[in-house]
């Protein structure tokens, strides 16, 4: 058997003892009961799931239903898997010995299956960037990238760290992290922040980067939504705000030309881009400035602390240190 025929799994879990200790692994969601009554089919889970858990957040009903078909009816016996415990802060790797229990004596981790633990090793023991895949944020999860790592770590056969070198994963997992937060925040401010609630979210940006900031009246035809000033003597800012989806157009950002008087300054801000022509018509007007939600996000992590309370509740970020590559 070659290495990619063999399936290596990842998994976390809050009860590490019950996992090192009963030799087995297990998710919980209790009342979705004996998972093997339900039928073998996909949208069968994703069903029963919804009925179960009416309150669930629609993003991820598919992601959690999915885990549990996985959990049942994909995982197989001698199929590897790799679970990093906590309290230890150990790779543990091991192999799946039994088909999908339903074990109701458990207060919460009812799902379960057998497993063989094999190996119990260091996290030193291994790369950055397979120490990253494995510190998914689901339950349940498939270890593709890096699995050949682990499967060398059964057969002794790490693969080997030069202490004296720089990991070269680490490189690319940072990268990717700050990528993954990227997205997530661009994802929030589509998903909560339309039309008007763009506008205050706006605004408060500005204010954290020393602007006054005046919301213009909902329903205006001016077509201005936010005026902005550095300090109480002119120039001032006008800001137009679009939450759509598709690439602002030439004609949009003249309607913002339009509507300035001598000596304004204008600002345009958009979660999508602009269309060739719009960014062409930016370039050649100096004085009016456009930001699209690629840019919007950096902003919004260099002045993230200063944020009202209301919108860092909306998009909850933690600072964190990563390794990065040494450039010298």
């Amino acid at each position: 058997m070659t290495n990619e025929d063999i399936k290596v799994w990842g998994i976390h879990t809050q009860n590490d003892a019950l996992f090192l200790k009963d030799n087995i692994i297990a998710i919980g969601w209790r009342e979705m009961g004996n998972l093997s009554l339900l039928i073998q089919d996909r949208e069968a889970f994703k069903e029963n799931y919804i009925l179960t858990y009416p309150e669930a957040k629609k993003g991820g009903i598919s992601n959690v239903a999915g885990m549990l078909y996985r959990f049942c009816y994909e995982m197989q016996i001698g199929d590897y898997v790799v679970f990093p415990s906590k309290t230890n802060r150990e790779i543990n790797i091991g192999k799946i010995e039994s088909d999908y229990i339903y074990d109701a004596s458990q207060p919460e981790y009812v799902q379960t299956r057998k497993v063989k633990w094999l190996k119990h090793l260091p996290r030193t023991h291994f790369s950055q960037g397979a120490l990253y895949e494995i510190g998914s944020a689901m339950t349940l999860f498939s270890v593709k990238n890096y699995a050949d790592e682990y499967i060398m770590a059964l057969n002794n056969k790490a693969k080997q760290i030069d202490l004296d070198t720089d990991d070269k994963s680490i490189g690319a997992t940072a990268e990717s992290i700050i990528e993954t937060t990227k997205d997530f925040i661009l994802k929030e401010l589509s998903r909560q922040l339309k039309g008007y609630d763009l506008e205050n979210f706006v605004a408060d940006l500005l204010r954290t980067m020393g602007y006054r900031t005046i919301v213009s009246p909902h329903g205006g035809d001016s077509g201005i939504d936010i005026t902005a000033y550095k300090d109480e003597l002119p120039p001032r800012i006008l800001v137009q705000v679009k939450s759509q989806d598709g690439d602002i157009k030439e004609a949009t950002i003249q309607s913002l030309k339009g509507a300035m008087r001598e000596g304004d300054y204008g600002l345009f801000v958009t979660l999508s881009n602009y269309t060739k022509n719009a960014q062409k018509y930016l370039d050649s007007t100096p004085i009016i400035r456009g930001i699209n939600g690629t840019e919007l996000v950096e902003l919004i992590l260099k002045y993230y602390d200063d944020l009202s309370d209301k919108y860092k509740k909306m998009i909850p970020l933690k600072m964190v240190y990563i390794p990065v590559l040494n450039e010298e």
